[in-house]
């Protein structure tokens, strides 16, 4: 059994700590938030490359980019109503509206959806390649099932894996037989 970072945590603390940190540290920290945009090429060149193995081996109803994206309407504010906070400073991003735009419209659900996808679609091909259960896979492959595993089309195959293998319904979908 693989031990958790932290067994008590819940949340991440951050709001009771941010104010107690000075402007100069605040400010490095924000360009770390940032620096994964140089990552963006090789995650998307990464998840493509899954995504295409995937449509070579015969995949249908893989979810797309644009699935872990949400809805622009679903988003609160525009560039019109969009909310600024004081700055730390005179020249602080903070106080600008097209900043928290591209920052929570662009960046933010971006990032994320991006990162997701690429997880999810690596799911897909463990649940594919690999369908044997380990202490996270119940509850964190869920979201990425399939019809059948590679191990389950052929049936001698499918004979050697442990009973629970045979039926976990991550990679078997019983109506696919």
């Amino acid at each position: 059994m693989r031990a958790k970072a932290c067994e008590n945590c819940t949340r991440v603390s951050i709001g009771r700590n941010h104010k107690q940190m000075s402007v100069i540290r605040r400010g490095i920290g924000l360009v770390f938030v940032y620096l994964p945009i140089l990552t963006w090429p090789f995650v998307f060149l990464s998840a493509w490359s899954v995504y295409l193995h995937l449509y070579l081996i015969g995949a249908k109803n893989v979810k797309k980019y644009s699935d872990f994206l949400p809805a622009r309407e679903s988003h609160r504010y525009d560039l019109k109503s969009q909310i600024t906070m004081d700055g730390s400073f005179k020249a602080s991003f903070a106080q600008s509206k097209l900043y928290w735009i591209l920052n929570c419209t662009w960046y933010c659900p971006m990032s994320v959806g991006l990162f997701e996808w690429h997880a999810y679609l690596v799911q897909v091909v463990e649940n594919w390649w690999c369908p044997f259960t380990h202490d996270r896979k119940d509850e964190f492959y869920a979201n990425a099932s399939i019809d059948q595993s590679f191990w389950h089309i052929y049936p001698d195959d499918q004979k050697k894996l442990h009973p629970e293998d045979r039926t976990n319904p991550i990679f078997t979908d019983e109506s696919a037989s």
